[in-house]
């Protein structure tokens, strides 16, 4: 329907046109150019490899569906529920970060610190005074102290634009720790190992390639007595002189003078031992290279879900589930759960086999094997039944299912 052009003029706003002219814009808090609430690896973690791996495994965890549910009395899946906490996990967890940006933000803090919170920073009612709330917001925090039944975390505050202290109950905070702290987080872990020969090797190449000439000149006379110490002094500085003041770096010395030149690559096993603790901690985390340049097959994908990615985000899941919902939400059937689209590596021209079975064996309808590869739902009635359409149907069949419907309805 085309608006009227009067009820443009009225209704219509422009980001340039309709600025408040009374209002000051220098109270809108603190200013940064760049952004506050990301987070910022530590302990070496931002100068080395294992960013990408950090980086890797954050978006594998956060491609993951996260929801809250309601299951029935056989605990299979029934119903999404409609509630904040479903909101945070799906749409928008904060101001500042999309459901899955934040899960993003909770996997690559958990790998960084080793042991982070989940703080519910807007409830519907009061944490401390009842169990019964919905979570509106949620961030992740650092935690600096722990107490028998507190942590001190550090967490964004979106009011003021700073990252504050303060001291929360542990009852209605997700505390989670690493899965595999003994392998990233440990002080002589595996990953802290290479960090650290890492940093090692980016001293050398530092050494290496300063600019320095470290040059050893032999003079034509035996250096022993003070003079000659003066002597052969002054002659240093005068080729460092001839060399800094020569447009190309060129300088002359006697015939007699020998100059042997040093800065010549050192020979350690820093690149093998680097190597070596590269490859141990990709077997220990289960991921190889094919998986970083994503050329992993099925199998190889399926071992790193189960070893990696699984653990991790049960111990998200898990948490919450015992932190956001009470004793008496999960009696009522509700939880929290996760689960992985299965027909994300699954190539293209295995789709039609896959479809034929599912819909054969009347697992899924013609309309969900559609939405799967993309495509609109069909308006046919029969593209949502559980049907194998390589055999003949009743034609009575759907009256009788509508009737059954019907009845069960009228019960």
């Amino acid at each position: 329907m085309e608006i009227a052009f009067g009820s443009r003029l009225k209704h219509a706003w422009n980001a340039f046109m309709n600025r408040d002219p009374t209002r000051s814009y220098m109270d809108l808090g603190s200013s940064y150019s760049y952004r506050p609430d990301r987070p910022r690896f530590t302990m070496g973690n931002e100068r080395s490899i294992v960013t990408s791996v950090y980086n890797r495994i954050a978006l594998d965890v956060a491609a993951i569906d996260i929801q809250h549910v309601r299951l029935d009395e056989n605990g299979r899946f029934l119903e999404v529920i409609n509630s904040g906490l479903h909101n945070c996990l799906s749409t928008e967890a904060n101001l500042d970060q999309t459901g899955r940006a934040f899960i993003q933000d909770v996997v690559m803090s958990l790998l960084n610190e080793g042991c982070i919170a989940i703080v519910p920073v807007d409830t519907t009612l009061d944490p401390h005074v009842t169990g019964s709330y919905d979570v509106l917001t949620m961030r992740t925090a650092k935690i600096l102290d722990w107490y028998p039944n507190h942590v001190r975390v550090r967490i964004y505050n979106e009011k003021t634009g700073q990252k504050e202290d303060i001291i929360l109950a542990k009852n209605f905070v997700a505390i989670i720790e690493n899965p595999l702290y003994a392998v990233i987080n440990e002080p002589n872990s595996t990953m802290k190992r290479l960090i650290r020969k890492l940093a090692l090797l980016d001293v050398t190449d530092e050494q290496t390639a300063s600019g320095k000439l470290d040059l050893i000149i032999q003079l034509p006379y035996v250096i022993k007595t003070e003079a000659r110490r003066q002597q052969a002094e002054s002659r240093r500085r005068d080729i460092e002189q001839q060399l800094a003041g020569s447009k190309y770096g060129i300088a002359y010395t006697d015939g007699t003078e020998r100059i042997t030149q040093l800065n010549r690559s050192l020979e350690n096993n820093l690149m093998g031992q680097i190597e070596y603790l590269t490859s141990l901690l990709f077997s220990q985390l289960g991921i190889t290279q094919s998986i970083l340049d994503g050329t992993a097959d099925e199998k190889v994908m399926l071992n790193y879900y189960n070893r990696t990615i699984e653990p991790i985000i049960s111990a998200i899941v898990d948490e919450m589930k015992r932190k956001f919902l009470t004793k008496t939400a999960r009696s009522q059937r509700q939880d929290i759960i996760f689960y992985r689209d299965p027909f994300k590596l699954v190539p293209v021209n295995n789709i039609a086999e896959i479809a034929d079975k599912f819909t054969r064996n009347e697992i899924m309808t013609s309309n969900e094997i559609r939405q799967v590869i993309g495509m609109r739902p069909s308006s046919d009635p029969k593209a949502d039944e559980l049907v194998n359409s390589n055999i003949s149907q009743p034609e009575n069949k759907v009256e009788e299912q509508t009737q059954q419907e019907e009845n069960q309805n009228g019960e």
